[in-house]
């Protein structure tokens, strides 16, 4: 079993999509550690609509193109095509940040995904999840990636949101508090 890391991301019907997300994974892959939802602008996007983003961690013995097929399958159940335009309203994006420690190009997929220390809605979520877990490239913890980022025009901000009764996630929880287990 090894770590996988997911960023999720919906700007239509987020809060639809972000549960029966979750549901699928847990379903899945059994218990998961969730970051707090974050809602930010959309970055490249021509389309207006906030994104809802997290992060979530969980344990698979899945291949990494496995876990790729699998989230695809979860997209396109969602609605996502794949000739749709990249930077276009999507009801569900699951995007594999890292299986494990596994560095390279692992059967088509690309790991660790470079969005990691590209872009605010991945990076704040994933080092409030795992703060003193290091990148599996430059070995610097999320936390320290986080401190250092300049986010520049990435707008993003926690928002309150609730899954199966229980509040995941808080706009005004500290840092420390904010992952959800």
């Amino acid at each position: 079993m090894q770590q996988v890391t997911v960023s999720l991301g919906s700007n239509i019907d987020p809060v639809r999509h972000i549960h029966l997300c979750l549901d699928a994974l847990t379903a899945r892959f059994g218990t998961l550690d969730i970051s707090r939802v974050f809602e930010s602008e959309p970055v490249g996007f021509d389309d207006n609509r906030n994104f809802y983003n997290l992060v979530v961690a969980f344990e698979s013995d899945a291949s990494p193109g496995e876990l790729q097929a699998w989230a695809k399958r979860l997209e396109a159940k969602h609605g996502r095509r794949p000739d749709t335009p990249k930077f276009s309203p999507r009801a569900l994006d699951i995007d594999l940040l890292t299986v494990g420690t596994r560095c390279g190009v692992v059967e088509g997929v690309t790991l660790p995904r470079d969005e990691i220390t590209r872009n605010a809605f991945v990076l704040q979520p994933l080092a409030e999840l795992l703060p003193h877990e290091a990148h599996p490239v430059c070995g610097t913890s999320y936390a320290t990636l986080w401190q250092h980022f300049d986010p520049g025009a990435q707008r993003l901000w926690p928002v309150d949101f609730t899954w199966r009764g229980r509040l995941i996630s808080q706009a005004d929880t500290p840092l420390s508090l904010a992952a959800a287990r």
